[in-house]
């Protein structure tokens, strides 16, 4: 299996697509960096900026419509949807753009400055109100989840046969990259066991709440982009967040754990939680870092992993 490769489109083709949403002049069109699964282009409309996204992974963008809504609706800085639509066999939506540039581009002092802004909007995250709808794992364009409980979520997570999506074919993996078998069905495991303990707790999950998806002015966090959004054990954001930042020196639990005393939640079986969203980040993460050949980060997460329950 080779990297994957994400989808190009034409600067022509392009300004056709936004043509069919905008009456004047779109200005200042420039690629944008980051985003693993889709192209991302930035633009001015009327001295107003935006963003649009391309993808050839199905369905791609129903459910982040869904979530816009109710992370705005909610108070949670995340991007308006303003547009979306078919580009040959491409998928495509327009978003506001949120002032700021990635976290990640900010240095270790500010990173720390913004900390207790980070956790705290993590915190209002994790809890919004979702009693209104059903299901765990992925978050469906209708606002369902897919799966009826936490574990049939991840078994089919990592189930061999995947059609239609990113993870299409994806035991490959075991013989064209780093990927190695006997060390997934090792952690595998051991997600199973603890899975137990996030099982009971059902909230809104981001999925992939990392330095490059959290964006700043440099005094504040102003907003949040993409996810891979889900319902189950919030905790699993504060795996991704640690597992994105820990070769940054950043101790990400103990800043949680911190808040969460101040703000007064209690949170039962903190660290077995713990062991088991991270055992599910991990893997998801060796699989990823091994399809794009990032074989460092890969090895890097493998020890981490192996180690967790020694």
């Amino acid at each position: 299996m080779t990297a994957y490769e994400k989808p190009v489109i034409g600067i022509a083709e392009l300004r056709d697509v936004l043509g069919g949403h905008f009456e004047s002049t779109i200005e200042h069109i420039e690629q944008m960096q980051g985003g693993n699964l889709s192209r991302v282009y930035s633009f001015v409309h009327q001295g107003q900026p935006f963003v649009v996204k391309f993808s050839d992974l199905g369905d791609a963008y129903g459910t982040e419509r869904y979530v816009s809504k109710l992370l705005s609706g909610q108070g949670i800085p995340f991007p308006r949807v303003l547009g979306e639509g078919d580009a040959g066999k491409l998928k495509y939506i327009i978003l506001e753009r949120i002032e700021g540039s990635i976290l990640a581009d900010c240095n270790t002092e500010r990173q720390i400055a913004l900390m207790p802004e980070l956790i705290q909007l993590l915190t209002r995250i994790n809890h919004l109100q979702v009693s209104n709808t059903n299901g765990y794992g992925w978050i469906k364009p209708d606002g369902s989840g897919t799966y009826p409980s936490w574990r049939d979520y991840l078994i089919d997570f990592f189930a061999e046969d995947q059609q239609g999506n990113f993870w299409e074919g994806w035991y490959d993996l075991f013989r064209t990259s780093c990927l190695e078998r006997d060390v997934f069905e090792e952690c595998y495991s051991r997600l199973i066991e603890y899975s137990a303990y996030n099982e009971p707790h059902r909230h809104f999950i981001h999925g992939d709440y990392s330095p490059w998806n959290i964006l700043t002015n440099g005094q504040r966090i102003t907003g949040i982009i993409d996810g891979n959004f889900a319902y189950g054990d919030f905790l699993v954001d504060v795996a991704t967040l640690e597992m994105m930042m820990r070769g940054w020196g950043h101790d990400i639990v103990r800043y949680y754990q911190d808040n969460q005393e101040r703000e007064g939640f209690v949170i039962p079986n903190f660290k077995e939680r713990m062991i088991g969203a991270r055992y599910l980040k991990g893997i998801d993460g060796l699989r990823f870092f091994a399809k794009m050949g990032w074989t460092d980060a890969y090895v890097n997460t493998r020890d981490f992993l192996l180690g967790l329950t020694n």
